[in-house]
């Protein structure tokens, strides 16, 4: 039997209970999101109408007792394209049917290179100074794709702009350096990066079909732990940077499967993020052997699903911290949530209560084992 740990708190991100970022869209919002799509409403109206959803949400978030709050996604359609469309050089474009996943069938989008990349005028940063000025003296963290997953989805619908692998990764670097000064200047702090590349890279029916394609899985890990760490290397000293890694969550729904070993050692083992989001919701997510490679970063464990509403023991909860603290000291574990609510506008297949419930069990959880 393993032996109780206890752990102490943390002032600083990633906290010992912590959140991914999306939350459950509300009526209200989904409301307004179809008026505007009909026509019916402006841009400033659809505007107003977020800022007092996110408003709400953040009164709920900080009630909760989170330590750092987001703006629940509010204003994005998708966790990724609504950032990778608001980089110049890039345009949406409609797939001939929708991926599936499991059951569930993901809106036929994605997007395109058609001109150089670069930064620019990206909204999300004036959008993370509104989330800021509204959170108060509250931590505000950002959420967005992070660079290894642009490179993959570009990888897929193709482009004439760059025919050259190496100039593009180039392009890519330079818009996310530029990204990360861009919302650091704006009073970001806490920057979380968001990843399916890797998810991908633990499925072995994907590392199949990578294969298929002419493309060798561990050299792709290793081309994608380069493009994070040269993106974050000039990042301040006070600023946080965390990667989250999933294998699917659209709709309830996941697309991948398999532990972390075949990307441990050059994920863990070398990227230069200070802490990881991980799955650990269930078996797809393996076992904690290969957090071996962890060195000294924070691992937020994702040990409560987002996948449905039915609780989790808290009992169950602490005694796999305790075995994830065999491998890594528990004063490096944090708790959350195994990935956000909404992954999308649609949400996962929960309420908004039982989301709520979720948050609760997370932070009573991490206030008996981290002291």
């Amino acid at each position: 039997m393993i032996s109780p740990v206890h752990g102490s708190k943390r002032n600083t991100p990633p906290f010992r209970y912590d959140i991914v970022g999306s939350f459950l869209r509300t009526e209200a919002l989904k409301a307004a999101r179809s008026l505007h799509l009909q026509g019916e409403i402006t841009d400033g109206q659809l505007h107003e109408i977020e800022n007092a959803e996110i408003s709400k949400l953040l009164e709920q978030e900080k009630a909760l007792g989170l330590k750092a709050v987001t703006d629940g996604e509010f204003r994005r359609s998708w966790w990724h394209l609504d950032f990778f469309l608001g980089v110049a050089g890039t345009q949406k474009i409609s797939l001939d049917q929708g991926r599936s996943a499991k059951e569930a069938v993901q809106r036929a989008e994605s997007f395109r290179i058609v001109g150089k990349i670069a930064f620019g005028d990206h909204p999300m940063v004036s959008q993370f100074v509104e989330l800021q000025q509204m959170a108060g003296d509250t931590l505000a963290k950002m959420t967005i794709p992070s660079p290894a997953l642009f490179h993959f989805v570009e990888s897929y619908n193709g482009n004439e702009i760059y025919p050259d692998r190496e100039a593009l990764f180039r392009d890519i670097i330079q818009v996310y350096q530029d990204a990360i000064r861009a919302f650091y200047e704006a009073g970001c702090r806490y920057l979380q990066l968001d990843d399916t590349t890797w998810g991908t890279l633990c499925s072995g029916r994907h590392r199949a079909h990578l294969r298929s394609r002419g493309i060798d899985p561990d050299q792709l890990a290793q081309d994608y732990v380069r493009l994070i760490n040269e993106s974050i290397a000039g990042r301040p000293a006070d600023m946080t940077i965390a990667l989250h890694v999933c294998r699917g969550n659209f709709r309830s729904t996941w697309f991948a499967a398999g532990g972390y070993e075949p990307v441990a050692e050059v994920l863990f083992g070398q990227a230069e993020v200070d802490a990881f989001f991980l799955e650990y919701d269930n078996e797809r997510s393996g076992d904690f052997a290969p957090l071996r490679f962890i060195r000294d970063q924070q691992v937020v464990l994702g040990l409560v699903t987002t996948k449905h509403g039915g609780l989790e023991s808290k009992e169950q909860i602490i005694a796999r911290i305790e075995e994830a603290a065999q491998i890594v000291p528990i004063d490096q574990l944090c708790l959350s949530a195994q990935c956000g609510f909404a992954s999308t506008e649609e949400g996962n297949m929960l309420t908004e209560e039982e989301q709520w419930d979720k948050l609760r069990l997370i932070i009573e959880t991490a206030d008996e084992v981290w002291v």
